[in-house]
């Protein structure tokens, strides 16, 4: 099985079930190359390629001094690619102005997609990285750009087999027929850094994905990143930007240096099968270490289809379960969840593969991202503006109020539509304005995280156009603040649920009602979106509160109750001023024909449950007990 799949679908120009064949021994690289057609990138960029063996290993990670402090040896290459870059541009938005001035923009509008196509992958990689990231949102891009930008995916020109086997045996030397039994003729896919063929290993016979490293790719990246770096500081100046573009550059181009070292892909890969792989219908091949080099990676093959070609909306549902486990629970996240890396295999799973790109999100940022949600869904911009100073999106000293003000403006309308229907891009269009305004800064880590989500969602749509990758994620998020030992989630859930004293019992339900939607079963995907029955919904809050996670919730509960029982027998306490609004006693679903119908649930509850649900009353007069003796010896010595 593979990093890059065999699709149903032909990919390029290649057979889509390409037969295995046995080479004894490769031509001459020069012999081959003198009598094949150089691919577009390699035609015109290869000069970008020429660097020293010393000026390359120095490249093995990523430093913009480094880089600075080589091209600056070289400013011929860099006045090229500089005169390159912006004739290329430039001729294309002429193009695209003269066809506005003739009014035949809607005419040419398909032609000039392929044009700008063509034009990425002609200037390579680094181009077809940010084009690959764009071309996942369907919601921001138009069709016609959308269908050829797609196709930078997966369907770029490879260069020459030949050149690959050259590069295999170099790497792992060994003769290729000391290393396979057989391979493909051709790759069986394509990318922006390397191609992958497909062949079977002759000591096991296993059937394994061979992906071979782009020749000159890395002096290629590392010159652009240096001018696009260079551009990001002239445009943070000129625009005066509060976010450090150079920073959101480095981190993208250390993940993209680290994505072209494929023994870190490999370390990934084996680390995200190992915190991810045992996850219900997700699947993550494995890597064959001993064959795997800096250039060169083997691991095995999957049969399978893009997942945005099949249209599954459960394996969606999974993916974003995923995805929440990624980034919310282990903080490990796959960066670049493209259309080309997530794959429906042909027993139903879903497949990740191409671990080149991955993120780390810390713990503190983490909880403040939970944090940031739950402020969002349940409307306190208050709290939502602290979390963005949390999270490094807003300075320490931001006038607060006004930032409150301004948030209420940008997500009220979204947020009164209901969780469900909350898009994760309208809100980051939103956002827009007022970050500009109050000097909002795009922390170097988040963009990844952004990026990651915004990619998620515009999967998704391609199978549903109403989805929301938000909306299916909250779920998660509060089943996780109802039961997470954190001490920080704990306070937050403290603080979410207690406004002025009083005891919001509403948000506990939402969340409780929220949590129970946190499912991935089939059967229960197809009727999320429908009303819940009522009888149900209390025997899962009922379960739920009784168990070891619910353990939390059901303290607070104990001593909600307990509070409100105690108020009733002392009504000079200032409790009455919230009692009719919130309170336990008075809350409208708690009517005799609803505890009735509690009452008839718990028989079917499990006997662990039954014996936990004996213990409350004990534990109520407890807490009464206690009160009552606090408040005698308040008054005895007050």
């Amino acid at each position: 099985m593979a990093p890059l799949l065999l699709t149903s679908s032909p990919i390029h120009s290649f057979p889509a079930t390409p037969k295995l064949s046995f080479r004894s021994k490769p031509r001459p690289i020069i012999r081959a190359a003198a009598g094949l057609e150089v691919d577009s990138f390699t035609k015109k960029s290869g000069y970008l390629f020429q660097l020293s063996a010393f000026e390359a290993e120095s490249l093995l990670d990523y430093s913009p001094s480094r880089i600075a402090a080589i091209y600056r040896r070289k400013p011929l290459i860099l006045l090229r690619r500089l005169i390159q870059i912006s004739t290329t541009f430039g001729k294309w938005f002429g193009i695209r102005y003269i066809d506005n001035l003739m009014e035949r923009s809607d005419q040419m509008f398909k032609v000039r997609a392929a044009e700008l196509r063509k034009i990425l992958v002609e200037l390579g990689p680094a181009y077809i990285k940010i084009a690959q990231a764009v071309s996942s949102r369907p919601d921001l891009i138009q069709p016609s750009y959308l269908d050829e930008l797609s196709l930078l995916q997966d369907r770029i020109t490879p260069f020459s087999t030949e050149v690959a086997l050259d590069t295999i045996e170099k790497e792992l030397g060994l003769q290729i027929d000391e290393l396979f039994s057989e391979i493909s003729p051709e790759p069986v896919a394509a990318a922006s850094l390397g191609q992958v063929y497909q062949a079977r290993l002759r000591r096991s016979g296993q059937v394994v994905a061979v992906k071979v490293q782009r020749p000159g790719v890395q002096a290629a990246i590392s010159l652009d990143i240096l001018i696009l770096r260079f551009l990001a500081g002239v445009v943070k100046k000129a625009g005066k930007f509060n976010t450090d573009l150079q920073a959101v550059i480095d981190e993208w181009a250390s993940s993209l240096f680290r994505e072209m070292d494929y023994r870190k892909e490999a370390d990934n890969g084996l680390k995200f099968r190992r915190l991810y792989g045992g996850i219900k219908d997700v699947f993550v091949p494995n890597i064959n270490m001993e064959h795997t080099t800096r250039r060169v990676l083997v691991m095995e093959w999957v049969e399978g289809q893009k997942l945005s070609e099949v249209k599954d909306l459960y394996l969606v549902e999974v993916g974003v379960y995923c995805s929440f486990n990624q980034l919310l629970e282990n903080g490990f996240y796959h960066a670049d969840p493209h259309p080309g890396n997530l794959f429906r295999t042909y027993d139903g799973k879903l497949a990740y593969i191409d671990f080149g790109m991955m993120g780390e999100f810390k713990q503190e940022f983490r909880e403040g991202f939970i944090e940031a949600c739950l402020h969002l869904v349940n409307r306190d911009f208050d709290a939502l503006s602290k979390d963005f100073v949390t999270l490094g999106l807003l300075p320490p000293t931001a006038e607060k109020e006004a930032v409150t003000k301004a948030l209420t403006g940008v997500f009220q309308d979204a947020v009164a539509k209901g969780v469900q229907n909350i898009s994760f891009g309208d809100l980051l269009g939103n956002l827009g304005t007022t970050m500009y305004k109050f000097k909002f800064q795009i922390p170097s880590y988040f963009s990844l995280v952004i990026r990651s989500l915004a990619v998620l969602e515009g999967i998704a749509i391609s199978s549903d156009p109403n989805y929301k990758v938000l909306g299916s994620t909250y779920p998660w998020i509060a089943k996780k603040v109802l039961t997470d030992s954190s001490p920080q989630l704990k306070s937050s859930l403290q603080a979410l649920l207690y406004k002025d004293g009083a005891f919001r019992i509403d948000r506990l339900e939402s969340l409780l009602t929220e949590s129970l939607r946190a499912r991935t079963e089939k059967a229960l995907v197809k009727i999320q979106r429908e009303e819940a029955n009522s009888r149900m919904v209390f025997k899962e809050i009922l379960s739920f509160t009784l168990t070891e996670k619910g353990s939390f919730v059901r303290e607070i509960l104990i001593e909600e109750f307990a509070k409100e029982v105690n108020g009733v027998g002392n009504p000079n306490n200032n409790q009455s001023a919230y009692l009719e609004e919130s309170s336990l006693l008075s809350y409208q679903p708690a009517l005799v024909s609803e505890i009735l119908a509690m009452l008839s649930i718990i028989p079917e509850l499990p006997p662990e449950l039954q014996q936990q649900l004996l213990r409350l009353p004990a534990d109520l007069a407890r807490r009464l007990i206690s009160r009552a003796s606090a408040r005698t010896i308040q008054r005895i010595f007050l």
